[in-house]
């Protein structure tokens, strides 16, 4: 693949003289990372509910984007969920449990720096010092993540079968439903992060309006936040001005921000540990919101802090969602945009009231932006809320600017607020409170 841009020599003399003369490389043990005594946590746990098992976490490897050009590399998050290693994880780790006779003797293998004597360091593009930088030595990497660490090529037997590992996600997206200590504080710091990008863009939202492509200015804004903070965007931002927040995954971002319009901005910095934040305002670009924008908006804030107020340890998952969804029928109801009653339009049979939200209001959050996908319903929807949950509530409405069920002037008025919420013993936490998220305070932080 490279054949047609490579000029690197490859004459003797060269090899000889290029693997010669440089200073030895000392490397300080570092310390264990605070993860570590977590990670060692979550691994006996799972190594308990697969007894005489062998498993093979695999970190997944590099991803080509356009011919010998990779996506930046982010490790399976079971992976980085076991291990502790976020960021700067290795491409094509492998951790394993080797069965034994007290559980599971674990090992990671992952591949060890070359020899400067190898022409891999200044050869490989991939992989050579080089070209990408030094990498972890096993010795370090051991000290770090408290792990028996090996070199990839001394990695022997296959990956567990399809069926297998389905068992073993299925496990892990269930264990990964509560949080532990260190996670939390992650989660902490990922909103905290999140709060200052959504401070970025509230300080340059009047200047971007009137851009042609000012969606991408406010993705942009958001963006250099992540990348200084942590490793990126959790997710992809989306920066939906005037009738684009009514497309719900609008992530294209191209459209202009103009004066008088609503722009909704659903982002989150996902730090070095992988843990992200998810969280939606939707801002007057202009600072003011219009009467109509208004009702709208502390209508879906109404819906947002009724589902806030029921959470706490021993409801159902799905009662968030069904708390908001009573709120949502009352008020198109009240509105007259519904051909039936609030009460009639919650009847399962109608749902008249979801043409404006059809969306579910909460998910679990956490290594991934939509966590813990893989376990089961009767854990996830229909299980029971535990302290050190985090879940995200969201509600909605959005009317199309072609809706002709609805007066003209909603159409075109889309409208989300999402937060953060940690469960506790007694009952929920508002990670993104600080965010100003009632009209008024969202045009006193504007001005």
């Amino acid at each position: 693949m490279e054949e047609n841009r490579s000029t690197t020599p490859g004459s003797s003399k060269f090899r000889d003289f290029i693997g010669s003369g440089w200073a030895s490389q000392s490397e300080d043990t570092p310390r264990a990372r605070d993860v570590a005594q977590f990670a060692a946590s979550r691994r006996a746990r799972l190594s308990a509910l697969f007894e005489g098992e062998r498993l093979v976490m695999p970190a997944g490897g590099l991803q080509v984007r356009s011919n010998d050009t990779d996506y930046p590399f982010r490790a399976h998050s079971d992976f980085a969920y076991l291990t502790g290693w976020g960021s700067d994880s290795e491409p094509d780790s492998v951790l394993v449990f080797e069965p034994s006779a007290n559980g599971h003797d674990v090992f990671l293998y992952f591949r060890a720096p070359a020899g400067r004597d190898s022409d891999e360091f200044y050869a490989n593009p991939q992989i050579g010092e080089f070209w990408i930088g030094r990498r972890p030595s096993l010795a370090a990497v051991s000290a770090e993540l408290g792990l028996t660490t090996r070199d990839l090529s001394e990695l022997i037997g296959d990956v567990m079968d399809d069926t297998m590992a389905q068992r073993v996600a299925r496990e892990l997206a269930e264990l990964r439903l509560v949080k532990d200590e260190w996670e939390i504080e992650q989660m902490r710091a990922a909103v905290a992060s999140t709060a200052r990008g959504f401070t970025d863009i509230g300080r340059v939202l009047k200047v971007i309006a009137g851009n042609e492509r000012g969606e991408r200015l406010v993705e942009g804004a958001f963006a250099s936040r992540a990348r200084l903070e942590g490793n990126g965007v959790g997710y992809d931002t989306i920066a939906a001005s005037g009738a684009h927040a009514c497309i719900l995954h609008w992530t294209r971002n191209d459209g202009t921000v103009n004066n008088g319009d609503l722009i909704l901005i659903d982002a989150g910095v996902e730090l070095d540990s992988y843990y992200t934040a998810d969280i939606t305002r939707t801002l007057p670009v202009n600072g003011t919101f219009t009467p109509i924008q208004r009702k709208v908006y502390e209508g879906v804030r109404a819906a947002a802090d009724a589902a806030f107020a029921i959470v706490k340890p021993g409801i159902t998952f799905r009662d968030v969602h069904a708390e908001a969804m009573r709120v949502i029928a009352e008020l198109t109801a009240e509105w007259g945009l519904l051909p039936v009653s609030a009460s009639e339009s919650l009847e399962l049979e109608n749902q008249h009231h979801r043409r404006y939200m059809v969306h579910g209001t909460s998910h679990h959050l956490g290594l991934d932006v939509h966590d813990c996908a893989e376990a089961r319903k009767s854990m996830y929807m229909d299980g029971i809320v535990t302290a050190g949950m985090v879940f995200t509530i969201e509600p909605g409405l959005y009317f199309q600017p072609d809706d002709l069920t609805v007066p003209e002037e909603y159409r075109g008025i889309g409208v989300r607020i999402e937060d953060d919420i940690l469960v506790t013993e007694t009952g929920a936490e508002n990670l993104s409170i600080g965010i100003p998220r009632t009209a008024d305070d969202i045009e006193s932080w504007l001005a």
